[in-house]
């Protein structure tokens, strides 16, 4: 979509990253800010403001005149998307009976796990042969849908919330260090934000211990099933978009498909994506540190053998998408293992903030699983809950010879097994068992 708003609207070319760099920024370090608000102020409250924010932005975007209108609008649109991710799923933990919360959850996370994949395709198919606002338009009735829907809610809210306001020390402290966090991620070299990240999160850790009733209770990083999960979560989110970008660039540069036939050729690992969400639903809390070693083991395993049919011309084509889908099938249970997990490990009343950190943590560190696949042409990415297409995934194909070299998933599989390893170290431990809910207050 990049190449036609680059080629439609007036502004500098440095601009054009912003639109997907904006909303990226924007949601990701607002999470925590927001997950807090959900607990304070009312998860369904949040959750439609949330959605009304993003209907509205979205309408801003199709209708930008210019590309700093559009990168303006694209930042309130991630800021939108930060209140709706951790309020909509402390929303759900807290409505449903406990014994089945992570059922409903996970049959949420499979559905938003399909949009995910399917969202660059259908956004660059509609780029294509209609306009790229149509994709901003497409999603004003789904805004609408969760505003209609959350309104008949129960509210829920933390009962301590009256007595305290937000901790504003925490929420700017907080929402600076992910900022500079994610802008070094994207730039490595550039440590100067590094620098900053770090002293900003120590000042984050200065006003927590100082607060009253701090933005995110320090208890919370004590919690090690938490921690395990959101950690082991990050590593198999930066798999999953390392997975989702390379085997549809190899499909297009590497085969000649279009994206239209890619998009086709990658309904099976899509599928297993989706699929992961509801099965995580029915891994029961004890049993998700475990579960996730396996998860991890088994996708780095399947990305090991993935990356045999890529980089290259030579290698079939179905065995691509064989091994691809059983990479895909892992990493989907390992995702939605990472909020379902989370969520059964942690105080309902304070459900907020965890699933704040927790979006915090997969969206800031979503881009490595591209920094980690090394040299390539670009592709089709979702970043996040964000889509990010690059010129490669919309433009016709071209011989592989005049491109870049194809992108590896070498990094991403080891990645994947030493974190297989970590985690089934804390597994053996048995620091999941009896320790958990309630541990983030305590």
């Amino acid at each position: 979509m990049l190449p036609v708003v680059r080629a439609e609207l007036a502004g500098p070319p440095a601009a054009v990253p912003w639109v997907v760099g904006g909303y990226l920024l924007a949601a990701g370090a607002l999470m925590p800010v927001a997950g807090r608000l959900a607990d304070l102020w009312g998860r369904r409250r949040m959750l439609v403001v949330g959605a009304a924010v993003f209907g509205v932005s979205a309408v801003l975007c199709a209708l930008a005149p210019s590309l700093p209108f559009l990168v303006a609008a694209r930042v309130a649109q991630g800021a939108g998307g930060a209140l709706i991710m951790p309020a909509g799923l402390a929303l759900l933990t807290n409505a449903c009976p406990p014994g089945e919360t992570r059922r409903a959850t996970g049959r949420a996370l499979g559905l938003a796990g399909l949009a995910t994949v399917c969202g660059p395709f259908v956004g660059g198919a509609l780029a294509q042969s209609a306009s790229w606002r149509a994709v901003f338009w497409l999603t004003v009735p789904c805004a609408a849908a969760t505003v209609w829907c959350a309104g008949r809610a129960d509210e829920s809210r933390d009962p301590a919330a009256a007595e305290h306001p937000l901790d504003v020390a925490g929420a700017v402290t907080a929402t600076g260090a992910l900022v500079c966090l994610a802008w070094w991620l994207e730039h490595v070299g550039a440590w100067g934000w590094a620098v900053g990240a770090a002293l900003l999160g120590a000042l984050f850790v200065r006003a927590e211990r100082r607060a009253s009733a701090p933005l995110v209770d320090l208890a919370l990083f004590r919690n090690l099933p938490y921690v395990t999960l959101t950690a082991a979560g990050a590593v198999a989110n930066a798999a999953t978009v390392a997975l989702l970008y390379v085997v549809p660039l190899t499909l297009q540069q590497g085969r000649g498909w279009t994206v239209g036939e890619a998009g086709l050729g990658f309904l099976a690992p899509a599928a297993a994506l989706a699929v992961g969400g509801p099965v995580a639903g029915r891994v029961r809390p004890g049993a998700g540190v475990p579960v996730m070693a396996l998860c991890l083991a088994a996708a780095g395993g399947a990305l090991w053998a993935t990356r045999a049919f890529t980089g290259t011309l030579t290698g079939a084509v179905a065995g691509l998408l064989v091994a691809s889908t059983g990479a895909a099938t892992a990493l989907g249970v390992a995702g939605g293992l990472t909020l379902t997990g989370t969520q059964a490990v942690v105080r309902r009343e304070r459900a907020g903030e965890a699933s704040g950190v927790t979006k915090a943590v997969l969206t800031v560190t979503a881009g490595l699983g591209l920094a980690l696949t090394g040299p390539g042409g670009g592709g089709a990415v979702p970043v996040g809950g964000g889509a990010v297409s690059s010129d490669a995934s919309l433009a016709p194909s071209a011989p592989l010879a005049s491109l870049a070299p194809l992108p590896s998933l070498v990094v991403p599989a080891v990645g994947c097994l030493v974190g297989a390893v970590l985690v089934a170290l804390v597994a053996i431990r048995g620091g999941w068992e009896g320790r958990g809910r309630g541990s983030a207050g305590e």
